[in-house]
C-alpha cells in the first residue's frame, strides 16, 4: 500500500494511519523510538526530524509535543530545538528554509541548579560542643597535673616501681628447733672424766638420741673455731638454692684469682678461668676440704654476709663467717649445739627437700678424712660427716647410722695447744664412749607388784583354813 503524502493530511492524521498499520507488530514506545517524526511550522513546512542514530539527544519541548501526537492531538506551532537537535536537523534536511520561515532563537542553556547543604542541625552543634568541652577538660586537667607537685610525686614514685630490682631474698621462717628430752647423765659423767685425763685440752660435744631425744650437752654453747666444719652449713645453703632454682647443679663455676685458697684441696692449681659444675664443687669440698670450692660457692650465693643472714634465719646463733676460707687462724666461729641442731634439721629436711637432704648425706658420707669419730664407731655402722683441723682447734661434726638402727648425731670439738694431737684421741674416746652407750638396749625398770587382792569365804576363816 502506499503510503500518503505528507504535504495533504496533517500530523495526527499522519501518525493514527501508521499506528494502526503496525499494532501487531511493534509497541507505540518502540514506534516511536525507530520513526521519524516529522514536525511542521505553521506554513507546513519541515523544521526538524528525530535522529535515531543518536536516541541520547535531548529534544527538550519536542517530548510534549510527541507525547501530544501519540494521543492523536496535532498541534501546529513552532517547536524550540537545542542547539545539537538543530543541527542534527540541519545534517538530516540540507535543503536551506523557505524565505517565510521565522527564525526561532534556541532556549537558554539551563544551569542544573547546585543543591545546598542543609545547615547542621541541634544534634550536630551539641555533639561538636561536647567534643569541644571534653577536649578542653582534658587539657585543663593535664595542665594542673604537670603543676601539681604530688601529682609529680606519683609519677616518679611509679617510675622507680617500674624500674628492673633486684630479686629479694626470700624470708625463711625460722624452723622449729628440735624439742629435746632429758640429758644423759651417765654418759655426761664417763665423757667429762675422760676429758678431766687430758689437762689444757677444752672439750666441747653435743650427741643427740634422734629415736628418744635424750641428749649430751657438754660445753655445746661454747664457742670454738669453726675451721673446715663451716663448710657444713654452707653445703646445706648450697642445697637449698637448688631447690629453689636459684642454682643449677650442672651450672659451670669459674675459677677466679680472688676465690683460690691454700691449704686442702686440689683445685687452687687448675688453670684461671677453668669451669667446674656446681654439684662438682660443692663435692670437692666436702670430700677432700678443698677451699677454693668453698670460697666460690661462697661467692656464688651472694658473699659472706648474705650467708651469715641465712645461718641467724636457720637458729644458728653463734655460728659466723668472717673471713674465706683457710681461716687459718680461727676467726670463724660455732658452736657444738649449733652444728647438733642444724644436723637435727637436716635429718628432718626442715631446710630442704627430701631428695637434696639425700644428696647431702651421700656427699657427706664420702668425706676422706676419717680419723676422729669414725674410728669410735663399731662395725657396719654408716657415718655422714665433716672434719675440721686447724692449729688451735680440732672437730667432727655427723649423723651416725647404728646397725641395730638406731640414728643420732655426733658433734665433737677441742680448743688444743698447737697442733696438740692428744684432741684428735679425745675425740676418737668421746666417739667410742658414746657409741657403745647407744649400743646397750636400753634399762628396763622394774617395779614391784603390789599385794594381791584375795576374797576369802568367812566360813573358812572361821575354820582356820588358810585360803588357797
Amino acid at each position: 500500500m502506499e503510503q500518503p503524502s505528507v504535504k495533504n493530511k496533517s500530523l495526527g492524521s499522519q501518525f493514527n494511519a501508521y499506528f494502526f498499520r503496525n499494532e501487531g507488530s511493534k509497541t507505540a514506545q518502540s514506534i516511536s523510538q525507530d520513526i521519524k517524526i516529522l514536525y511542521k511550522n505553521e506554513n507546513l513546512q519541515l523544521t526538524a526530524a528525530r535522529d535515531t542514530s543518536n536516541p541520547k539527544v535531548e529534544l527538550g519541548r519536542q517530548t510534549k509535543v510527541e507525547r501530544a501526537a501519540m494521543k492523536g492531538k496535532s498541534r501546529s506551532r513552532p517547536v524550540h530545538l537545542p542547539a545539537k537537535a538543530a543541527l542534527n536537523n540541519q545534517r538530516a534536511n540540507p535543503s536551506p528554509p523557505t524565505t517565510t520561515q521565522k527564525k526561532v532563537a534556541p532556549p537558554p542553556a539551563t544551569k542544573r541548579p547546585v543543591k545546598r547543604k542543609k545547615p547542621p542541625g541541634l544534634v550536630v552543634y551539641a555533639l561538636r560542643l561536647l567534643i569541644f568541652g571534653m577536649g578542653t577538660w582534658v587539657l585543663a586537667g593535664t595542665l594542673l597535673s604537670a603543676l601539681n607537685p604530688a601529682t609529680r610525686m606519683n609519677q616518679q614514685a611509679k617510675e622507680k616501681s617500674a624500674r628492673p630490682i633486684a630479686k629479694a631474698e626470700p624470708i625463711v621462717a625460722l624452723p622449729p628447733a628440735i624439742k629435746l628430752n632429758q640429758e644423759i647423765i651417765p654418759l655426761k659423767t664417763a665423757v667429762q672424766q675422760l676429758g678431766a685425763k687430758n689437762k689444757g685440752l677444752t672439750p666441747g660435744a653435743f650427741f643427740i638420741d634422734l629415736d628418744t631425744h635424750n641428749y649430751l650437752d657438754w660445753n655445746g654453747s661454747l664457742p670454738f673455731a669453726a675451721a673446715s666444719t663451716i663448710k657444713v652449713p654452707v653445703l646445706v645453703a648450697f642445697f637449698q638454692d637448688v631447690d629453689a632454682g636459684k642454682i643449677r647443679l650442672d651450672e659451670k663455676l669459674t675459677l677466679q684469682k680472688k676465690l683460690i685458697g691454700s691449704g686442702s684441696g686440689g683445685m687452687q692449681y687448675q688453670p684461671l678461668g677453668t669451669k667446674f659444675t656446681a654439684l662438682n664443687t660443692a663435692t670437692q669440698m666436702i670430700v677432700i676440704s678443698d677451699n677454693t670450692a668453698t670460697n666460690m660457692l661462697i661467692d656464688r650465693m651472694g658473699g659472706i654476709a648474705k650467708l651469715n643472714e641465712r645461718f641467724q634465719s636457720w637458729g644458728l646463733v653463734s655460728t659466723k663467717i668472717n673471713n674465706p676460707l683457710p681461716d687459718l687462724t680461727g676467726t670463724n666461729i660455732t658452736t657444738p649445739k649449733d652444728m647438733g641442731e642444724l644436723m637435727s634439721l637436716v635429718d628432718r629436711g626442715e631446710l630442704m627437700s627430701l631428695r637434696s637432704r639425700d644428696r647431702l648425706l651421700e656427699i657427706m658420707r664420702r668425706t676422706k678424712t676419717r680419723t676422729l669419730l669414725p674410728p669410735g664407731l663399731g662395725e657396719g655402722a654408716i657415718i655422714a660427716h665433716k672434719t675440721g683441723d686447724i692449729g688451735s682447734m680440732v672437730g667432727d661434726v655427723g649423723l651416725v647410722d647404728m646397725p641395730n638402727g638406731k640414728r643420732y648425731i655426733a658433734v665433737a670439738m677441742v680448743k688444743r695447744p698447737h697442733n696438740d694431737s692428744r684432741a684428735q684421741e679425745l675425740i676418737r674416746q668421746i666417739s667410742r664412749t658414746t657409741y657403745q652407750h647407744f649400743t646397750k638396749p636400753p634399762a628396763l625398770q622394774v617395779t614391784p607388784s603390789p599385794t594381791p587382792f584375795i576374797i576369802t569365804s568367812p566360813q573358812a576363816v572361821e575354820e582356820g583354813q588358810s585360803p588357797r
